[in-house]
């Protein structure tokens, strides 16, 4: 799983999940670019530092169309569930997220 922006690592950590994170988009795509493999998951944020999560949603889904993306935010205005799913990303979640919140919410996405 891949963690973009501020999401809990600790948290996913907790539930069982093996955490990789990184704290800006450009970073999380080449790590995702280098062995998309070794991931199930991507989480990412809508806002971060040089590249937005609708940004890195589009391509990652451009490497791997199956990869599941939850986008989280704080401002649901500033992008929507409809954008959202238009850019393949599954679930959005609006923060502040609780830890049984978010784990029903990756069930669900890996479930599909």
């Amino acid at each position: 799983m891949i963690v973009e922006g501020e999401m809990g690592e600790d948290m996913l950590a907790e539930l069982g999940y093996e955490v990789t994170s990184r704290m800006n988009g450009k970073e999380a795509l080449a790590l995702f670019t280098a062995d998309s493999s070794r991931f199930d998951l991507v989480i990412t944020d809508k806002t971060m530092p040089e590249m937005t999560g609708v940004d890195l949603a589009r391509e990652v889904l451009a490497l791997r169309r199956d990869m599941p993306i939850i986008m989280c935010t704080g401002f649901s205005y500033a992008v929507g569930e409809d954008k959202a799913k238009a850019a393949g990303i599954r679930p959005f979640a609006m923060k502040p997220l609780t830890k049984r919140e978010i784990a029903k919410t990756i069930r669900k996405v890996l479930d599909e």
